[in-house]
């Protein structure tokens, strides 16, 4: 069984993401954790000292919480009637990304499905604060649903990498298991400087392509281009379906997603983002 957690904020995003959740693992027997953090409201109070009035106001934040918890899991059954799929409804008084962290840990978290949007719609850069912050220390794989993706089969999946990473099964599972469920053709896409790969980058590739040695795949090499642009310019003339990337550190994810260049490719995702840790 899979354990999947669905942080919510109750808005149309969120149920968005949480139904391509539900799609994607529909064949799959699978425990979702629907979590939501009444947070902000505590923190509103911060400055308060604590008084009957606050740990009062608190209690009601907190049933508010699970009441609109509980009504949103009604929906979820109402729309979507799987029997192999099981609920549990999680209330948080910590910020989003803590409790994310504080379950994926305690529950044994296999995934965690979120939005790119929440319920305010600023216009943050990339997905989104809350979510930035998820997949940037997340111990698990972190799928994030942009608010305008729609629910297909993954055919294609578009894997970007540049060879820096020392490929294990747990960073790998994934990617193999995605594309394994849906007889799905992984395109890995290397973008460089132009420069011969190193031979680390050569092992690593080997080792790359002895995991997908099962599952249909092609390689593609792109120099002297930077990496937004030549994914944005992949996918642009290659519709996928799903893009794939491993978060390591000092790698050109880092690059892209951490630094000057993070709203370079956000606005321009509109499929489903796995971001694996490394």
């Amino acid at each position: 069984m899979k354990n999947i957690l669905l942080p919510t904020d109750f808005s149309d995003n969120s149920f968005h993401a949480i139904s391509h959740a539900l799609k994607l693992f529909s064949e799959e027997k699978c425990r979702f954790y629907l979590l939501h953090s009444y947070a902000s409201i505590v923190d509103n109070m911060d400055h308060m000292q604590i008084s009957p009035a606050q740990i009062k106001v608190e209690k009601s934040a907190k049933t508010a919480s699970q009441e609109r918890l509980s009504s949103f899991h009604n929906r979820i059954e109402t729309s979507f009637n799987n029997s192999h799929h099981s609920f549990e409804t999680i209330s948080g008084s910590d910020t989003i990304t803590q409790e994310v962290k504080d379950v994926v840990k305690k529950k044994h978290i296999d995934y965690v499905v979120m939005g790119t949007k929440g319920a305010t719609g600023s216009k943050e850069v990339l997905f989104g604060s809350n979510t930035v912050h998820v997949f940037k220390d997340a111990t698990c794989p972190v799928l994030v649903i942009p608010k305008n993706a729609e629910y297909k089969t993954l055919q294609d999946i578009l894997f970007p990498t540049d060879f820096e990473v020392e490929y294990q099964d747990q960073n790998v599972a994934s990617l193999t298991e995605m594309a394994k469920k849906y007889n799905s053709q992984v395109h890995v896409f290397h973008v460089g400087s132009g420069d011969k790969l190193s031979k680390k980058q050569q092992v690593n590739r080997l080792k790359l392509k002895s995991y997908l040695n099962n599952i249909s795949h092609d390689f593609h090499d792109v120099g002297n281009e930077s990496v937004s642009t030549a994914i944005n310019d992949f996918m642009s003339e290659k519709p996928v379906d799903m893009l794939v990337m491993i978060n390591n550190k000092h790698s050109f994810f880092e690059n892209l997603f951490f630094k000057s260049r993070v709203d370079n490719i956000g606005f321009h995702i509109h499929i489903p983002f796995l971001v694996i840790p490394s």
